[in-house]
């Protein structure tokens, strides 16, 4: 009998070790850029951290506890209302409204506030109606509600920002709420009495996540803040930095900043777990029951209720923005936008490729096993998710810039010439921080493609004769372009959405779609950004497109 041959464990253990040490290298450079922050904000003189801490933190402290507070709130009642009525009830167009309801997370939340600077104004449409209604010729003849205030940013945020909890509540409620509602029902309890005793209770995990997530992006926003006159701390980053001319100050505003984010990090990793342990709790017999019939008025007011954040949070923007666009049909063809256009693609394909590369090792060195302090490093290296933007802006240049003078005084010594900025002051450092932040994002897809594939895979292959890097390169690679494929989709769909890090890092005379976006905006010229505006809505139809249909199979399982 011929015994199968098995590869040396010496080689395995090397493989092994060469993961291992690819996962922690992968850490470290992922949390440079938080050390940086911290050490710059520890580092500085008092001067500067007691100016920031009397002039600028009450306020943007202030302001920036305040947005969340009321963005969270205003979500999680359109979240939750709206999934509940269509998990709940059949109204009219129920089923296209649970849909359409996934609609505005293609819609950028600063898009979001330039579309409703140009709705609510003095000669937008709705203020123009109120004065051809009831007669008015001046402003000073009505009274109404400033856009640009934090009423405003609430407004707007939340109407783009629901999703998140409408998704993770419905996907709860649609798991277990409806066979634990039809129990209740059945001992006469009524259907608002059913949501707040069984179904909210047992999705409160889901809707803790979802709210993290809402929270995570209200803090990551910069445009949206600025145009709408929300001095958050997102925002004074941005002007102690640029306007003050003080990285230390900046420095110091962004460690405050990792507090709100490693507190937003354990809510919803606990929230996660929460999550598991109730769906572990319920009965396995979830079947299709009947939905509630709602009938004439209340139909109709579910169907309102469903689909005003629809009108508000994509509708209204589209809209307004496409209207925009269509009279400005020639700057599709400017050297601005297709230079931008240009750097766009590039910027999100570099980034993409890199990123997903990275996510690969993660998510393979979890499959092929590893030690306590691999797993701990892997942890570490998807902490850049939560981080905004600009703090992640701030920190990316602090070791970057270092590493440009250690150069360039090399460069000097040797050859007596200076080298400038090489790293820090080129599109490297705009996707050494996009790659950071959305590492977690491929790593979470990747890892899902592995998990749909048997580990037996890997045993077979090796008991024929093939060592660990011939099995990946020959079986599992081949296997997971899909999955792969997905994740850089999706990552470079987030870089063309993204502005934050990109204001700060861009190099000179290098701009993105959102950055003409931002520009013309910040100029009052929301026409003139129409063009680059749609470009990135259409791109972030995209992922929403894939979420939809996911919901659409959902619906057809459950009607």
């Amino acid at each position: 009998m011929i015994s199968p041959v098995h590869p040396g464990k010496p080689r395995l253990r090397q493989h092994h070790r060469l993961l291992a040490l690819g996962t922690m290298a992968i850490s470290l450079v992922v949390m440079l850029p938080l050390f940086a922050i911290v050490w710059l904000a520890l580092s500085t003189g008092t001067s500067d951290l007691a100016h920031v801490a009397e002039t600028i933190l009450p306020r943007a402290l202030w302001r920036t506890l305040a947005l969340l507070l009321l963005v969270g709130a205003s979500t999680a009642v359109t979240g939750i209302l709206t999934a509940w009525l269509t998990v709940t009830f059949e109204f009219p167009f129920r089923r296209m409204l649970a849909v359409a309801l996934v609609l505005p997370l293609a819609m950028p939340t600063y898009l979001a506030a330039y579309a409703a600077g140009e709705f609510f104004d003095y000669t937008g449409p709705l203020q123009e109606a109120v004065r051809a209604i009831f007669g008015f010729a001046t402003p000073q003849q009505y009274w109404f509600p400033d856009i640009r205030s934090l009423s405003g940013a609430v407004l707007v945020m939340g109407a783009v920002l629901y999703p998140y909890v409408y998704l993770s509540s419905r996907s709860m409620f649609l798991l277990q709420g409806r066979s634990a509602a039809d129990v209740a029902r059945t001992l006469g309890a009524s259907p608002l009495k059913v949501f707040f005793t069984v179904q909210l209770p047992m999705a409160r995990p889901a809707i803790a996540a979802g709210l993290t997530l809402v929270m995570m992006e209200t803090l990551n926003d910069i445009g949206a803040v600025e145009y709408l006159g929300v001095n958050t701390l997102t925002f004074a980053i941005y002007d102690t930095w640029l306007n003050r001319g003080s990285l230390a100050g900046a420095a110091q505003i962004a460690a405050v900043m990792l507090v709100f984010v490693a507190v937003l990090i354990l809510v919803e990793r606990h929230a996660r777990r929460s999550q598991r342990f109730s769906g572990s709790k319920t009965t396995s017999s979830v079947h299709d029951s009947v939905r509630t019939k709602l009938t004439g008025v209340r139909g109709w007011l579910a169907f309102l209720a469903c689909f005003a954040p629809v009108l508000g949070g994509f509708i209204v923007p589209v809209v307004v923005l496409g209207s925009y666009a269509i009279k400005r049909l020639d700057l599709f063809y400017s050297a601005k936008l297709l230079k931008g256009l240009t750097n766009t693609i590039m910027l999100g394909t570099f980034t993409a490729v890199i990123t997903v590369c990275l996510a690969f090792v993660l998510a393979y060195s979890a499959r092929a096993g590893r030690n306590r302090i691999t797993a701990i490093a892997a942890r570490s290296a998807t902490f850049g998710y939560a981080v905004p933007g600009t703090v992640l802006a701030i920190g990316v240049l602090i070791p970057l810039a270092a590493l440009d003078n250690q150069i360039s005084a090399v460069v000097k010594n040797i050859f007596g010439v200076r080298t400038g900025l090489l790293l820090s002051g080129t599109m490297i450092a705009i996707i050494y921080a996009l790659t950071s932040r959305f590492l977690t994002m491929a790593e979470g897809t990747v890892e899902s493609g592995f998990h749909k594939l048997p580990t037996s895979l890997d045993h077979a292959s090796r008991m024929l004769g093939r060592t660990a890097g011939q099995t990946l390169r020959t079986i599992l690679v081949p296997a997971m372009r899909p999955a792969v494929l997905t994740a850089g989709l999706l990552v470079f769909i987030e870089t063309i959405k993204e502005l934050s890090a990109t204001i700060l890092l861009r190099p000179f005379n290098f701009s993105t779609l959102a950055t003409l976006v931002y520009e013309d905006a910040s100029r009052s010229k929301v026409e003139d950004a129409s063009i680059p505006a749609i470009i990135i809505i259409l791109a972030g139809l995209i992922p929403v497109i894939m979420v939809s249909r996911s919901l659409e199979g959902s619906a057809m399982r459950s009607s």
